[in-house]
């Protein structure tokens, strides 16, 4: 097991509320916001137990992160390194499941996204390191619900956004990248009058 979460796991609970806290962690990673309800309901105990289960995670230092209101519930920070493989594995399919996408935006196609409310969830990155060649650009993640619709709605913002996170996708979208750039190639005259 993860030397991260042998701690809480060894403190004397039972191996089946280990195995709670586990799947618990396992959800959260691979899915969006839960409420406390939904998530008793998929581990098969009380919305109470699930508020002190939380509250184990987030003391073993899990980022949980609630929201309040008609859409709230519990999720995870972007900022969580997961050391516990994800599953289902994921982006390999290129129609799987998809949580949040971090990306590098400049603030003009960020205010045109938050406008139109396309992509969703705008979570900004607290303390990301600027871009040196785009310092006012600014670091933060989107969430969407396929691969698929975050091709589509990051490719339809144009050109001033980079996707830093998931890998699958930076590399999709610099193919994607090439073959607009291959398609619409324009020859300068200064160039078409060179002989080689």
């Amino acid at each position: 097991m993860c030397h991260e979460y042998s701690g809480f796991l060894q403190t004397g609970m039972g191996t089946m509320r280990a195995g709670r806290l586990l799947s618990l962690l396992l959800m959260l990673q691979n899915g969006g916001r839960f409420t406390a309800p939904q998530l008793a309901e998929r581990l098969g105990v009380s919305p109470r137990t699930v508020l002190r289960d939380l509250d184990v995670l987030s003391g073993s230092g899990v980022p949980v992160y609630a929201t309040r209101g008609p859409r709230g519930g519990f999720e995870l920070l972007d900022t969580f390194e997961q050391a516990v493989p994800a599953l289902p594995p994921g982006l390999t399919s290129g129609t799987g499941p998809l949580r949040r996408v971090r990306v590098r935006i400049s603030p003009t196609t960020l205010q045109i996204a938050l406008l139109a409310g396309r992509p969703d969830g705008w979570r900004p990155r607290p303390n990301a390191e600027a871009a040196a060649d785009r310092p006012d650009w600014i670091e933060g993640s989107f969430r969407f619900d396929s691969y698929r619709s975050a091709l589509r709605e990051l490719v339809a913002l144009g050109p001033e956004i980079e996707v830093l996170l998931p890998t699958e996708l930076r590399h999709t979208m610099a193919e994607i990248g090439a073959r607009i750039n291959h398609l619409h190639r324009v020859e300068s005259p200064c160039t078409a009058d060179k002989v080689p």
